[in-house]
C-alpha cells in the first residue's frame, strides 16, 4: 500500500455502507458507484477459508470487501487498472481493517503485473463493463465510461484472463445483464462447465435485468438454471432473500 497521501476527491468521498454496515465504502462523489451489483457477487462466490481470491477490475473494492467480510480465512487480490479507483480500494481496505487480507493491484488484464502468477487463484470474481464497446457511446465521465462500456478487453478476454489465472476446477463468478447471456456461454465454452446461472428478478413476474454466473475450469457438468433470486416484493422493499445476502452477508448456495 502507496504511503502517498490521498487526493482531495478521496478525502472528501462520501462513506456508503455495504452489509448492514458491516463494509464501509468511500466512493466518489460524481464518479461511477457500486450498489448491489458487488454485493451479489460476493455471495455467490463460495470461498472457503485459505482460498485465494482473485477480483478483477475491484473498482473501489465493493466486491472484495463484502466477501472478505463474510469469510474471514479468504484472502483477496483486486486487480485495477485506474489509478484513481484502486487509491479508493486500497483507503477502502484499511478503512475496514482488512489490508492484511484484501490487497490491491493496479495493472491491466491484458498484460497482467508479474505478481499475478497463472495458476495460483481458488476462485476469480469479476463485475465486467455491461455494454459492448461498439454498441453504446460511453459517458462524459471517464470512471464511469470505464465501468459501464467495455474498452480494448472484451468479455471474452475478461474470461481468457480468468481460466490462466485459476487453479484446475478453480471457479469464476461474475455479474452481468441478463441481455448478454449469449455472450458470456460463448466466452465460457471450452474453458469451463458446470455453470450455474441465477436470474436476478426485480420484482416477481418481471424479467431478469441481471444474472449471477458460476463456472468451473476445466469441467463437463452440465448447466444448471436456478430459480434465481427476487430482489424487490410489491411494496417495493427487499424480499427476505435478497435481505439475507444483502444486509446479513448471506452466501448464494450453488
Amino acid at each position: 500500500m502507496s504511503g502517498a497521501s490521498p487526493g482531495p476527491e478521496l478525502e472528501a468521498a462520501p462513506c456508503d455502507f455495504l452489509l448492514n454496515g458491516r463494509v464501509r465504502l468511500l466512493q466518489p462523489e460524481g464518479g461511477y458507484r457500486a450498489a448491489i451489483d458487488p454485493v451479489f457477487l460476493a455471495a455467490i462466490t463460495d470461498a472457503r477459508d485459505g482460498d485465494r481470491v482473485l477480483d478483477v477490475g475491484t473498482g473501489t473494492g465493493a466486491a472484495a470487501l463484502c466477501l472478505a467480510a463474510r469469510v474471514a480465512g479468504a484472502s483477496v487480490i483486486g486487480l485495477e487498472q485506474r489509478a484513481d479507483a484502486a487509491a479508493f480500494a486500497r483507503r477502502n481496505a484499511a478503512l475496514n481493517g482488512l489490508v492484511e487480507r484484501v490487497r490491491v493491484v493496479e495493472g491491466d488484464l491484458l498484460a497482467p503485473p508479474p505478481e499475478l502468477r497463472p495458476g495460483s487463484f481458488d476462485r476469480v470474481m469479476m463485475n465486467p463493463p455491461y455494454l459492448r464497446a461498439d454498441g453504446a457511446s460511453p459517458p462524459p465521465d471517464p470512471w464511469k465510461a470505464a465501468a459501464n462500456v467495455e474498452g480494448a478487453a472484451r468479455l471474452p478476454d475478461w474470461l481468457r484472463f480468468a481460466d490462466a489465472m485459476l487453479k484446475p476446477r478453480g471457479m469464476v463468478t461474475l455479474v452481468h445483464r441478463a441481455d448478454r447471456i449469449d455472450d458470456i456461454l460463448d466466452a465460457l465454452r471450452g474453458r469451463f462447465g458446470g455453470l450455474v446461472l441465477v436470474p436476478l428478478w426485480p420484482k416477481a413476474g418481471q424479467e431478469a435485468k441481471r444474472v449471477l454466473v458460476a463456472a468451473r475450469k476445466g469441467v463437463r457438468t452440465p448447466a444448471r438454471l436456478t430459480a434465481g433470486v427476487t430482489v424487490h416484493g410489491a411494496d417495493g422493499a427487499y424480499t427476505a432473500e435478497a435481505e439475507r445476502i444483502l444486509r446479513g452477508a448471506g452466501a448464494l448456495a450453488l
